[in-house]
């Protein structure tokens, strides 16, 4: 069965409302109310993308992440200091290489422009001479 995609419309932006209105009445950090609300709102968002897909074969520029029980994202936000030294001392190496090529890339361009004046000037020593 095809839903009606302004229907669907309708439902995800109500399931936005409601679950605006969860977060900013939330009663703690884990407030089943907000977990409710953003499940509707996934189910809606889906259903809507779903459904104006299937009757105008269009979709949106956004999707849903994909939820994996399995792991705990919260040891990945973690920052060791050993991992920063490392890393800036990575992100030295690359600077100290991109000033280096830089510098090669300047006197290039100086030789260049020494090659140019020596073609001007032999330019001018060509008016210079009277015709043969």
């Amino acid at each position: 069965m095809t839903v009606d995609p302004r229907a669907a419309l309708d439902r995800l932006v109500a399931a936005l409302e409601a679950h605006y209105n969860a977060v900013a009445a939330r009663q703690g950090e884990d407030d089943p109310a907000v977990d409710d609300a953003y499940d509707v709102l996934a189910d809606a968002f889906e259903v809507y993308d779903d459904a104006l897909g299937t009757v105008h074969g269009e979709a949106l520029p956004f999707y849903l992440a994909e939820e994996d029980d399995e792991f705990d994202d919260d040891d990945d936000d973690e920052v060791d200091d050993d991992d920063l030294e490392d890393d800036d001392h990575v992100d030295d190496e690359a600077d100290d290489e991109d000033d280096e090529a830089d510098d090669e890339s300047d006197d290039e361009d100086e030789s260049d422009e020494d090659w140019d004046d020596d073609l001007d000037d032999d330019e001018d020593d060509d008016e210079d001479q009277p015709a043969r």
